[in-house]
Formats: structure tokens, sequence, C-alpha cells
């Protein structure tokens, strides 16, 4: 178990809800987000990307090294922060990659639930807590990293969250997000990309040329900002699998491979890693 105390900001107390920490007291928005999240398939949530096809595995984990391509060498022994956590599958990735304490934190309690069986599950040390990515509890520099997967678009402030992020992190960050593109506009004009998602809120798309002023605001150096193109359903459905046959799932790959060398510059994702400048 991770000692939270020593982390927390002056005037925060932990309560326990089913053994899980709760942190932060939640807004309206936020609340019924967590809401709408606690309702979540709890063995699909706990266990993706474990169990499903091989396309949807690759792609997470595609989008996972991306994330990291640029701070790769701070994970290993770091602690860390997954900030709009969810199930703990973005913790886990973490965990895997070397970082010696992972917390991860989400609003919604059973999605911290979830994060808690992902690690007993699969052997993580990692700690779920219910804590606001809009108000994070914890001190400033607490952390080596701290890490966003597809999190702050969530958020009504995700502005709010990026500074938070980027006020608790001692050495990196990681911002991976939904990018605002021209495509992602036609892709949601002819329903292929949502603008609102099912848990209600809107879809704030990042510019990652407004996330990298921020962070150099913060004294951060940016070490890599880059757009890429990558869709798939949340759950996989009958593309990945036929895409996923052995035969088919290496050409898959390597065509998207080369569309994103080609375009992936104007592409519908972003990714922002930068470390504290010395």
């Amino acid at each position: 178990m991770i000692e939270l105390e020593p982390l927390l900001r002056d005037g925060v107390w932990a309560r326990q809800e089913d053994g899980i920490p709760v942190l932060s007291e939640l807004s309206e928005h936020a609340r019924l987000q967590a809401a709408h999240f606690d309702e979540e398939d709890d063995e699909f949530e706990t266990s993706r990307p474990h169990g499903t096809t091989p396309l949807y595995e690759w792609l997470i984990l595609e989008k996972f090294r991306r994330s990291i391509e640029g701070i790769a060498g701070l994970i290993p022994g770091s602690t860390a922060l997954a900030v709009c956590g969810g199930s703990g599958m973005d913790a886990e990735l973490l965990a895997r990659a070397g970082a010696a304490q992972v917390v991860s934190a989400d609003i919604s309690l059973g999605a911290s639930r979830r994060a808690r069986e992902r690690a007993r599950r699969f052997g993580l040390e990692l700690q779920p807590v219910v804590a606001d990515a809009e108000n994070l509890p914890f001190d400033d520099g607490s952390f080596d990293l701290v890490y966003v997967h597809d999190g702050l678009h969530h958020l009504q402030h995700p502005e709010a969250g990026l500074a938070e992020m980027a006020r608790v992190a001692r050495r990196g960050v990681s911002i991976t997000e939904p990018a605002r593109a021209a495509l992602t506009s036609i892709a949601v004009t002819v329903g292929l990309a949502l603008d609102r998602e099912e848990a209600g809120n809107r879809v704030a798309r990042l510019d990652p040329h407004e996330v990298t002023a921020f962070l150099r605001e913060q004294a951060f150096h940016v070490v890599r900002s880059q757009r890429y193109g990558m869709f798939y359903r949340h759950r996989p459905g009958a593309p990945s699998r036929f895409l996923s046959r052995p035969r088919l799932f290496p050409l898959t790959v390597a065509v998207l491979q080369g569309v994103n060398s080609a375009a992936g510059r104007v592409g519908n994702k972003m990714t922002v890693q930068a470390v504290r400048s010395d």
C-alpha cells in the first residue's frame, strides 16, 4: 500500500469508502460524470486491453508507446500519478514500464474499485483514489511523473486539469488527448466521432500548441509534441476482430504505421511530453 499522507496538501483529509481513499469533494459536473462511470462494465474495464482483439491491444499499446517516447527514461523507479485514471489501465502500463509506485486518481468510486481489482488480478503495485483532476489533493511536486490519457477532455475546465498536473509534477508530465483537427470536425459531422460523449460531457479537443505554450510558462521543457492519427471504438467490434486475423493483422499494422508516417501531423490525436527545466 502506498503511503498517501505525506503527498497530500495541508488541510486535505482522506476518508475511506469501501477501503478506497476519497480525497476530493466533487462538483456537480464531476458527480454526474462519476455516476456514469460508476456503471461501466466491470469485467471489460477491469481487464482491457487484456482479452481483447490483437488489433485493439496493439492500438492501446501503441498509444502508450507514443505517450512516453520522450520521457521513457524518467519512468523506471519513479512515483507516478495517472490523472483521470479510470479503471487503472494507464496505471498498469506505467507500472509495467517500471514505475515503482503508481497512484490512479479518478472521480468515480466504481472505477477506483475496478482499478483495485486490476491491481489484485495482475499483481500490480498501484493505489486507486477518488480525486478531482481540476483540484488535485496532492502537494506541489509530489510525483515524479504525472500522466493523463484521454482524460482532460472529460473535464468541465480542461485547462484547470492541465494546470494541476503541472503543479504536482516534480520531474515530468505526459498528456495524450484528442486533438483539435479539421479531420475530426469532419468526422463529427458525418457521425464517426462524438462532439458529446455518453457521459454528457462535451469532448474538449486540445490544441498541442496551446498545451506546449502553457507548459513552457510553467517552467517545463517540451521534449516531444506530436500529432498522429488513430481511431478505435471503446469496445472492439466486428471490424477489429476481422482485421485481427493472423494474415490481416500484420498488414493492418503496416498500413496504419504508413499512414501516420505520411500524414500523422494532421491526425486526430496529440501527445505532449515535457520535463521540468533545471
